[in-house]
């Protein structure tokens, strides 16, 4: 969030501390930046990317009186807002709230070594004990004592997780809080946001509807030639489409774009209006009628000389290897339940879902709401939660094991156990397998140690190893363990097991 606002008083635009402002204030947000304050535009015409707030994909377009969001990116045009809310009162505040709540309840778990430890460390105290009331020789109870030293927990696994750190750093993934390669391979429950998550969080032409008459490169053509000027948010995703079928754009005579009633040009003599069915006028009513039913995703309505030519329909695209990851989560990772907890709309949500087979889904989901979908599965088994967004962060720090995607957001990756920075699934599979062989790596060195430390003590106790020997068998054991520990060091490839392509 920025620190200083735009506010403008009459001709003059002075900048002040977000602190500042006021109910009523007119605040200027210029091409790129971030949102201060809930309100409404009040001036210019653009687009908001929200999906970070509010987990719906698409590019919002905005016109006077059109909402806005505190923490929403703005475009490439400048807008003017009028604040309806008090900064401390805004959306992204509430959410920080939320995210602090969170931060103070995050799960305790104890740690591996400590675990051990706690087995450890009093039956070797039993047995030294027992030794020197048993024999009444302090030096035996001296020898048990010095062999039962447990460095392979003290040095074995601490090395074990650094080195797991390193090899995940090297493959695109950082290990903010240790805990995370411990408890990932316990996790029994997986929850996913959709957006950039689940999917690429960008819109896609995936289906143009044609009406009889009318040829679907002719069209494509045609109104990417046209969409190239525009601002709409879904303008990108029809030029992108045109580019990858690699149509010649035309020239464009003239063009006209105006609030309500979409993007209209001239191309060759013809009108190719781009708008949408809801600001169809009545004139339309004939032709509306024959139109298909509204499908999932955003459309699109194209008029050429005022006839209704195709419906382009847009959708956020699921991720390529996002199918081959859910499917192996269950019989390779073993993984209980599988989840989608989505501040996007439902029927976009369970189009997702139902292409991944996931059936446990959760749509239109608050910051608040899905901290407490998150706690209630916690409360039953271990949690891994991922997500990219600032409504993610709260879920992400409530979560027994929380990934962040991308480094697109500061609020996301401190919330976050560990950083995926590429945004990969596949990465996630690679995390998976390198905490898995880091929670074996470190038990067989710190309960081997502790086996062959329990060997020595019998042997201390009856007499056959005295203080000294105990001290050089004892570094032997723990030479054994660390040597055996850093064999994650020398890894330098980790399998993965879904396809990326």
């Amino acid at each position: 969030m920025p620190t200083t606002a735009h506010r403008k008083v009459g001709a003059r635009i002075e900048d002040i501390a977000i602190k500042k402002i006021k109910i009523g204030d007119y605040i200027v947000i210029y091409p790129h930046e971030t949102c201060p304050v809930d309100g409404v535009i009040s001036q210019g015409h653009g687009s908001m990317d929200e999906s970070y707030l509010t987990g719906e994909p698409y590019l919002v377009s905005k016109a006077p009186g059109a909402s806005v969001l505190s923490g929403a990116i703005n475009g490439e045009e400048m807008l003017s807002i009028r604040a309806e809310k008090l900064p401390q009162d805004s959306r992204y505040a509430k959410i920080m709230k939320v995210m602090e709540d969170s931060e103070q309840r995050r799960p305790k778990f104890r740690r591996l070594g400590d675990q051990l430890g706690a087995i450890f460390a009093p039956l070797s105290l039993s047995i030294a004990l027992f030794t020197w009331y048993m024999t009444d020789d302090p030096v035996r109870f001296l020898a048990v004592l010095v062999i039962a030293t447990p460095c392979p927990l003290l040095i074995a696994i601490p090395i074990t997780i650094i080195s797991a750190i390193s090899l995940a750093a090297r493959k695109g993934i950082i290990i903010k809080d240790p805990v995370v390669l411990e408890r990932l391979p316990t996790c029994k429950t997986a929850i996913f946001d959709k957006t950039g998550t689940l999917t690429y969080g960008q819109v896609e032409v995936v289906g143009i509807t044609l009406l009889p008459g009318f040829d679907k490169e002719s069209i494509l053509q045609q109104v990417a030639s046209v969409e190239r000027f525009s601002k709409h948010p879904l303008a990108v995703a029809i030029v992108k489409a045109a580019t990858t079928a690699r149509l010649s754009l035309s020239t464009v005579e003239k063009i006209n774009e105006t609030s309500g009633q979409g993007l209209i040009g001239y191309v060759k003599g013809e009108s190719i209006q781009i708008t949408s069915r809801a600001k169809l006028t009545d004139k339309f009513l004939d032709q509306i009628a024959s139109l298909p039913p509204l499908t999932r995703g955003m459309e699109s309505v194209v008029l050429i000389n005022d006839k209704i030519a195709a419906l382009f329909h847009f959708r956020d695209t699921l991720r390529i290897e996002g199918q081959s990851f859910i499917a192996h989560l269950a019989p390779i990772h073993y993984f209980k339940k599988i989840m989608i907890v989505s501040g996007d709309r439902a029927p976009e949500v369970n189009d997702i879902a139902k292409q991944l087979g996931i059936k446990e889904v959760y749509a239109s989901q608050t910051p608040e709401q899905k901290v407490d979908i998150v706690r209630k599965e916690t409360a039953k088994a271990p949690t891994l939660f991922m997500g990219d967004g600032i409504n993610d962060a709260p879920a992400l720090a409530a979560a027994t094991v929380g990934l962040a995607f991308g480094q697109h957001n500061i609020v996301t990756t401190e919330a976050a156990g560990a950083v995926i920075l590429e945004g990969s699934l596949a990465k996630v599979d690679e995390l998976i397998h390198i905490s898995t062989l880091m929670r074996r790596v470190a038990l067989v060195s710190a309960s081997g140690g502790m086996l062959l430390s329990g060997i020595g003590m019998y042997f201390a106790a009856i007499g056959m190893i005295t203080p000294v020997m105990g001290a050089l068998l004892q570094e032997g054991i723990d030479m054994i363990a660390i040597l055996y520990a850093l064999q994650l060091t020398w890894q330098s490839k980790i399998s993965v097991d879904i396809k990326t392509a």
